[in-house]
């Protein structure tokens, strides 16, 4: 199985099996059926997620938040994690655990996180991890992280159950619009320990919802975005992030 990087250019061929019959079939739902699967775009393989620590900006509007703490170059110093708690979709009270947790980080020290506590990371803070192989199947895809053998299973077509109870990565289902994977969750745990959304320790509420979109984009888009993250963030390869 070959190595891709995320958001770059992919050129492929989507082979679909010539569908067959079956008892109760029409040839129109068929037609339909092997339509609809050749529309389907293939993620299964082995991606790499190129930048740390993780979440990048958008080309614009409202972002994640980042880090303050700056390399002589510019990019994201991977040292020292201090959220910017003055970014605008923080509340005050988030915004005031970031600036605590910011504060330990100047003074040299360590805040606990799942990464250096060896806790399951959670969603969305399993999405800094750099590897990830994904498993696309007829009813589900699943995400095995390169991390510690987190994964997370992701329904198909499927609502959220009407008693749902919180996990670590919560009620994940999902279903596809074109030549989009659509993921929708819930049910994120907040009490348990490390409860958070990035490196910065930005904490959040039982009503967490998080919605991701995955597609195959062009190679000029694909440049556009690395540039624009790399004005922000270092490359892994570049990168010897402590942990610790």
């Amino acid at each position: 199985m070959s190595t891709r990087r995320l958001g770059l250019l992919l050129l492929f061929a989507l082979s679909v099996a010539a569908p067959m019959l079956s008892f109760g079939q029409t040839a129109s739902q068929v037609a339909r059926s092997a339509e609809h699967a050749a529309s389907v775009p293939d993620f299964s393989g082995m991606w790499v997620h190129p930048y740390f620590p993780g979440i990048e900006p958008p080309a614009s509007g409202p972002g994640p938040v980042l880090n303050r703490s700056r390399r002589p170059d510019g990019t994201s110093d991977s040292r020292r994690f201090v959220g910017d708690y003055a970014n605008p979709i923080l509340k005050p009270a988030a915004a005031e655990v970031v600036k605590r947790l910011g504060e330990i980080s100047l003074a040299d020290m360590t805040y606990p996180t799942p990464s250096n506590r060896c806790w399951p990371s959670g969603v969305p803070y399993i999405f800094f991890q750099p590897g990830v192989q994904v498993l696309q199947l007829p009813d589900k895809v699943v995400f095995l992280y390169l991390r510690n053998q987190e994964f997370r299973q992701v329904r198909l077509n499927q609502p959220h159950p009407d008693r749902l109870t919180s996990s670590w990565y919560g009620d994940s289902v999902g279903h596809y619009e074109g030549d989009t994977l659509v993921i929708d969750t819930v049910g994120v745990r907040t009490d348990r320990p490390f409860a958070m959304v990035d490196m910065f320790g930005t904490p959040f509420s039982p009503a967490l919802h998080v919605v991701e979109r995955y597609r195959m984009v062009d190679y000029a888009e694909a440049q556009a975005a690395r540039t624009r993250n790399l004005k922000e963030h270092r490359p892994v390869t570049d990168t010897v992030p402590d942990l610790t």
